[in-house]
């Protein structure tokens, strides 16, 4: 079987063969590359465009250019088209003919221009005398791509006349033309005197995208023409076109650059462009002024204006660009910035969570005591939205505000009281997440403010039973063990586990004559005379005896589900929840333990310690029940005994570490990580230093004269950030010098070598390239290509190099995922000697994953959500010869630039084992999860695993081959 496959001017064959008859059939495909030749091709386009049909034509001109977009030539066809497609009338001919003479070679290998070439000399001029102006116009804009001056000199008085003709088109592109051919190597003998002529232009134009064409060519060609048209027509400007603006706007930029003296009268230009009525145009007045000057009026004003566009702009992508300006300028001008927090905060109201997660980031560092209660005050009105119900996603957005409002509190303890009751209202929310994150925020609350301690606890009590949530109700039975204290307390919170517990037993055996079908269903029964003894359970929860010899049938044990009042604790220990039973247990021993100090009455506390035995007791029992959905854990089981125990034998040191030390360790929890977010903040802050025998320029004793508020602010800025350092740039040379990679050998005949740049999104490459031959190397071109998720831009061009010359070929590479690329590639050139052209191949080039990865935190909760969530998991096993645990912790996190999110206090001391989460994120948004797990053995080595999590593959296997390669030791 053949099947053929046409993929441009190629064709491959699949041939299919089949094994020996007398075995199983098995096919395997092999692809013969097989080039069909232009010959075939190239007729078949000739006869369509020698004949009459125009549709059969513009689809023979579409083919041919297909075919030289493809790397074809096709010679044969340039005689072809100068006779029979040059003089056609036809609109869409004439501009698939421009595109085709646009794609062709018109020089030959010594960079001449072939003779044939003249031939579309006289066409190209009759089209730029043409009476229609459509034709016109794209012959000039044809122009503008044209390199070769042999062919362009003899049409620029043809170009000169569309100057003046009657049709803003062909003006605006004849413009454009002009500029293209100044700006070539001798383009300045072509139109001397063509800024002049611009001027004049300029000056009369009417149509404003002519204007700005030749506002352009000023800008490009004459600096100092266009700076004093502007300059000129200051009052004018903010009547211009939005086109036109732009560029004025881009000039500026170019000026300031080049004479920083001269920038404070362009400020006042760009002040009044902020007015205009164009969108584009205020952003890049903003983003203009913000590069130009830090004086606290041009930094006022630019933020002023990113807010305005943050409200009025319905684009969610327009909005977070937005967000990341004013992220921009709170990192460099934070104290501007805090007095327009409550302008940034507006963009709550978009319904985009990536807004509104951004907004609320952005928020949080603006905070000071100042502000504080405004921004909580929105923050609750917020939180009250989101229990309306009409958006999908108000759980999540609700988690965000708590969370907001959490770190709020833990700034200014002050505002805790006013939001700690209206988040307790949520302690049973369907969202878990949210829930948790109150629960949570409650918990450090009543730590750090004890004046809430009460109303705290009473509210925590009262909210109780709504709490639904497996993992809400741990940390809230250890808030009420911890923060009872008074007697009140004490037993309202005893009485309240209990209820929440329902009726005692959990479970219960019965005895009938007659099986029901619902225990035939559960468990088959069995009839027969018995003479047993089995244990029953009495009304008040002790066991007793019973002995039987009688035809009985016996039924399977059945949960006593309890009255209708019975609460959430109970459905919970039902499910086989015992983590939370062992919580329980705990939480009613310390409360025994505290009411023994403040009851004075011997026999209420005798009675409550029964209550909590009877109830550990039963729990006991419905783990080991057949009832239960699966048996109790032995951790739980081995926690609920110590209680029992500790109750039976209850004595003054037990009691001092159950009532006291548990405090203290999470006191100290609450520092440590209160001491983590201060070693976070100052690592954030820019630390700048000025070198002694810097200059000092004394503003106040200069002269003020003829300077504005706006410049004079501007100057105490820069005197501050000169005395500052804020200007000098440290540059780690040692870093500049290890991107540097050598592609080439030494010995051959073209050296290279690539100083890679990592922009994000942008990979650019700078290959240095000398030829270290006696010859001239001809048609000198480096052939990229890319492997992984990484695009070449563009095609670099073709190069002369001069013998033992060098020169620098510059190339842009798109990344769109976190995934370790590779880009390979050669050299290619020819030699005056030789016409075969040499190649020389050259070293691969990995991007390294580091380089998109940074250090990030995230709160426990969120990293145990993730983790659960994310599907693609890389296992990668301990090998390495480092012996001490926290020593190759320490060099996983410096080797994959991650931030060990587990507190220090957990890891200390030595007992063998270390587990530690890691955790980074990634430029394109990608979270990556690391989990370290390692043990010492008896040999001293270590062993275990390191287990990486994240939403794409990528980033899982490409941090894994990392740290498979980096993990054997510290160097």
């Amino acid at each position: 079987m053949v099947f053929p496959f046409h993929l441009s001017s190629q064709i491959f064959f699949s041939f299919t063969f089949c094994a020996a008859p007398e075995k199983m059939d098995k096919s395997s495909t092999m692809l013969v590359h097989y080039d069909k030749g232009t010959p075939a091709v190239a007729n078949e386009i000739k006869e369509a465009l020698e004949g009459n049909d125009v549709e059969a034509k513009v689809d023979a001109m579409k083919k041919a250019i297909m075919l030289l977009l493809n790397g074809e030539t096709i010679p044969q066809l340039f005689i072809t088209i100068i006779r029979y497609v040059l003089p056609s009338e036809d609109h869409t001919i004439q501009k698939l003919l421009l595109l085709y003479l646009e794609l062709i070679e018109k020089t030959d290998s010594k960079g001449k221009v072939l003779p044939e070439m003249i031939l579309i000399c006289q066409n190209l001029r009759n089209n730029l005398q043409h009476p229609n102006e459509y034709i016109r116009g794209v012959t000039l804009r044809f122009l503008c791509r044209m390199k070769e001056t042999e062919i362009v000199e003899p049409l620029t008085p043809s170009v000169l006349q569309n100057l003046e003709h009657r049709h803003p088109f062909v003006r605006r592109n004849a413009i454009l033309a002009i500029m293209s051919i100044y700006k070539l190597p001798q383009g300045d003998q072509l139109f001397v005197d063509a800024p002049e002529m611009i001027e004049k232009v300029l000056s009369t134009e009417q149509d404003p995208s002519a204007k700005r064409n030749a506002f352009l060519m000023l800008f490009t060609c004459a600096e100092e023409r266009a700076v004093n048209y502007l300059l000129s027509n200051v009052d004018k400007v903010s009547d211009w076109n939005e086109s036109l603006q732009m560029v004025v706007l881009e000039l500026i930029r170019s000026v300031c650059k080049t004479k920083p003296a001269e920038k404070g009268k362009y400020i006042k230009i760009i002040i009044s462009l902020l007015s205009a009525t164009s969108s584009a145009v205020i952003y890049e007045c903003a983003g203009t002024l913000v590069s130009l000057s830090s004086a606290p009026t041009a930094i006022r004003a630019a933020a002023n204006t990113y807010c305005q566009l943050l409200l009025s702009q319905s684009d969610n992508n327009v909005k977070l660009i937005l967000l990341d300006r004013l992220y921009e300028l709170k990192t460099l001008h934070r104290d501007i910035m805090v007095e327009l927090i409550i302008d940034v905060l507006r963009a709550l109201s978009s319904p985009n969570l990536d807004i509104r997660r951004k907004t609320l980031d952005i928020s949080l560092d603006l905070i000071t005591h100042h502000n504080i209660n405004e921004v909580v005050q929105m923050l609750k009105k917020e939180v009250v939205k989101t229990q309306s119900g009409e958006l999908e996603k108000n759980g999540e957005y609700r988690q965000m505000l708590i969370q907001a409002i959490h770190a709020c509190a833990v700034k200014f303890p002050e505002v805790a009281s006013t939001v700690v009751h209206l988040l307790m209202d949520f302690l049973g929310d369907s969202n878990v997440a949210s829930a948790l994150d109150v629960v949570v925020f409650v918990r450090e609350i009543i730590e750090t403010n004890p004046k809430l301690r009460v109303s705290i606890i009473t509210r925590l009590l009262d909210t109780f039973y709504q709490i639904r949530a497996g993992k809400v109700c741990p940390c809230a039975l250890w808030i009420i063990g911890e923060y009872c204290l008074s007697l009140s307390e004490v037993e309202s919170g005893i009485s309240t586990i209990t209820q929440c517990l329902g009726e005692l037993p959990f479970y219960s055996v019965s005895e009938e004559s007659e099986p029901t079908e619902t225990s035939k269903k559960i468990q088959p029964t069995s009839s027969a005379m018995v003479s047993s003894r089995k244990p029953v359970i009495l009304a008040d929860g002790t066991y007793a005896t019973q002995s039987a010899a009688s035809e009985t049938t016996f039924s399977s044990p059945t949960v006593v589900q309890g009255s209708l009042t019975s609460g959430n604790l109970r459905a919970l220990l039902l499910t086989g929840d015992f983590f939370l039973g062992a919580v329980v247990a705990c939480t009613l021993t310390k409360l025994v333990l505290r009411l023994e100090e403040v009851q004075s009455s011997k026999t209420e506390v005798n009675k409550t310690v029964t209550q909590a035995l009877l109830i550990m007791v039963s729990m006991l029992q419905l783990g080991q029940s057949p009832v239960s959905p699966h048996p109790i854990d032995n951790d739980s089981y081995e926690r609920i005994v110590l209680c029992i125990k500790l109750l039976c034998h209850r004595n003054d040191e037990m009691k001092k570490i159950w009532l006291e030390s548990c405090r203290q360790s999470f006191v100290k929890m609450i520092s440590e990580k209160q001491l983590r977010e201060m070693e976070e903040l100052k690592a954030k802050t820019q630390t700048t230093h000025a070198q002694p025998d810097d200059l000092i320029d004394f503003f106040h004793l200069k002269s003020r004269k003829g300077m504005s508020q706006l410049e004079l602010e501007d100057q105490v800025q820069d005197d501050l950030k000169r005395a500052t350092g804020e200007f000098t740039k440290d540059e780690n040379d040692a870093n500049k010098l290890n991107r540097i990679l050598q592609l080439t050998g030494f010995s051959d005949p073209v050296y290279a070598e690539a100083y890679v740049t990592v922009h994000h999104y942008d990979i650019a490459l700078e290959v240095t390239v000398i030829n270290r031959t006696k010859e001239t190397l001809q048609n000198l071109c480096l052939e990229l290509a890319t492997m992984g998720d990484l695009k070449l831009v563009e095609r670099p061009q073709n190069y002369s190099l001069a013998p033992e010359r060098s020169m620098q070929i510059k190339a842009n590479i798109k990344v769109s995922s976190t995934e370790t690329g590779v880009i390979f590639g050669n050299i290619v050139y020819e030699t005056s000697n030789v016409m075969e052209r040499n190649v020389v191949v050259l070293n691969d080039i990995h991007i390294d994953i580091m380089d998109y990865i940074s250090p990030a935190v995230c709160s426990e909760v969120a990293f145990r959500t993730m983790w659960a969530e994310f599907e693609w998991e890389n296992k990668v096993a301990v090998n390495t010869t480092i012996q001490n645990e926290r020593e190759f912790l320490d060099h996983i996190i410096k080797s994959t630039n991650m931030k060990c999110l587990t507190a220090p206090s957990a890891i200390e001391g030595e007992c063998g084992f270390l587990a530690a989460n890691l955790y980074a994120k990634s430029v394109f948004g990608e979270d990556a999860l690391v989990n370290v797990s390692i043990e010492k053995q008896t040999d001293g080595a270590l062993s275990g695993y390191i287990r990486i999590r994240s939403k794409t593959q990528g980033i899982a296997l490409s941090l894994g081959d990392k740290i498979t390669l980096k993990q054997k030791g510290s160097s």
